[in-house]
């Protein structure tokens, strides 16, 4: 797949097939446009082409509400790669681009820039400066520059929606088997091995602690989950918790992973780390010993999950 950061930088002899999203999540919705796109260009012999954006138009368009995203940029990437794309544009959303005309962005972007010579697009879609043209007017552009629009059905986007919506809030409620299942996959955090404090090492469940930079990464509600990850081509299994560890008297949220039958030095390696159980709340103890002692029963009860 090739990445082009801006519209500008794209350059194809082919012409295309063309969609345009968010793709927030890349989840079993978004899998059903992307699988279309792919046997549409082989089909007709274009290139499949996705073009979305960063920052998120809501980021700019809507400061006063923040929105968390389900995948950070280059966890978005690496899934649409998966797919079998052939392009991806990621462009850079702002105020600018915002009131580019819907002819102009037609004529300009989509006929002379993208070649396109089909684009998938959902019932509802609008484009244009002030959202001014619709999914109808698309399809008169389409007659005029010779391409054809493609409409997903309205139950087809609306369960889109749904589900991203489904999706963080499962994320939030720490119900990471039901975010699982709307994904068509493991919600995936991903991050750099930083030093923390060393107390998991003195209590004998020494853990490695995630740093996400991207901030608006949604982060599951706080709790013991059951993860995987791979390293070095090798598959670890650990429990993470997520949370401001109340036992020892923290107060700032951390990621912390103990993995099981792992002693490599890993600090400063990046890391995408699958979630794909929730074990229990966090909670606070009386005593170091006594997490001591849940931690090993969080540890057990794990290892049986692993095992079936």
């Amino acid at each position: 797949m090739r990445i082009f950061d801006n519209l500008k930088s794209y350059s194809s002899e082919k012409e295309s097939i063309l969609t345009i999203g968010t793709f927030d999540g890349v989840h079993i919705g978004h899998n059903k446009i992307l699988k279309r796109l792919i046997q549409d260009s082989k089909k007709n012999n274009l290139s499949s082409l996705v073009m979305t954006f960063f920052p998120h138009p809501r980021m700019i368009l809507n400061k006063s509400h923040e929105i968390k995203m389900i995948d950070t940029i280059d966890e978005k990437i690496n899934l649409l790669e998966k797919a079998g794309l052939d392009n991806l544009i990621i462009h850079p959303f702002d105020n600018n681009f915002s009131k580019i005309r819907a002819k102009e962005f037609v004529e300009e972007i989509l006929v002379k820039k993208l070649k396109i010579k089909e684009i998938i697009i959902g019932y509802d879609h609008k484009f244009g400066k002030d959202r001014e043209a619709s999914v109808e007017d698309l399809k008169k552009f389409g007659k005029d520059y010779m391409f054809t629009v493609k409409e997903i059905p309205a139950q087809e986007i609306d369960s889109i929606a749904i589900s991203s919506t489904k999706i963080r809030n499962a994320i939030l409620n720490g119900e990471i088997e039901k975010c699982n299942k709307f994904l068509g996959r493991n919600f995936i955090l991903t991050g750099k091995v930083i030093y923390g404090d060393g107390l998991g090492k003195k209590i004998d469940f020494p853990t490695a602690n995630i740093e996400i930079k991207e901030t608006y990464k949604i982060i599951p509600k706080n709790g013991v989950y059951l993860v995987k990850t791979k390293i070095n081509s090798n598959t670890y299994f650990g429990m993470m918790n997520i949370g401001i560890r109340p036992t020892v008297g923290g107060t700032n949220k951390s990621l912390e992973i103990h993995f099981f039958n792992f002693k490599d030095n890993i600090y400063g390696k990046n890391v995408s780390i699958e979630i794909i159980k929730k074990i229990r709340n966090e909670e606070k103890f009386s005593s170091i010993d006594q997490l001591k002692i849940q931690l090993k029963k969080d540890e057990q009860f794990c290892l049986k999950l692993i095992n079936k």
